[in-house]
C-alpha cells in the first residue's frame, strides 16, 4: 500500500484516491459542505487555506493545504523537495 504525504505529516492511501481537485469551483465547495454535514470530511489543513481537495473512493473528502500539483507530484514520485508551506506557522 502506497501512502502519499498530503502535508504536515498526514498521509492518504494512493490506492483509494479518486481525484485531486482545486477547491475554487461552486460544485466542489458544495461537495465539501455536504461532506462536512454528513461527517465524511477530513480536514488536514492545520488551519491554513485549503488548496487541494482529495476525493476518496470511500466517499470521504480530504482537504489539504498543498497545491494539487504538489500532491499529484508526490503521487507520481516526481516531487521530492519539502513544500515551503509546511514550514510556515
Amino acid at each position: 500500500m502506497k501512502l502519499i504525504n498530503i502535508g504536515f505529516g498526514n498521509m492518504v492511501s494512493a490506492g483509494r484516491l479518486i481525484a485531486i481537485v482545486s477547491p475554487d469551483s461552486a460544485p466542489i465547495k458544495r461537495m465539501i459542505q455536504e461532506a462536512r454535514d454528513s461527517g465524511q470530511l477530513i480536514d488536514a489543513t492545520y488551519g491554513r487555506r485549503t488548496r487541494a481537495v482529495l476525493i476518496m473512493d470511500s466517499d470521504h473528502i480530504v482537504l489539504s493545504a498543498l497545491q494539487p500539483e504538489t500532491v499529484a507530484g508526490r503521487l507520481t514520485g516526481k516531487e521530492t523537495s519539502p513544500d515551503p508551506e509546511e514550514d510556515m506557522e
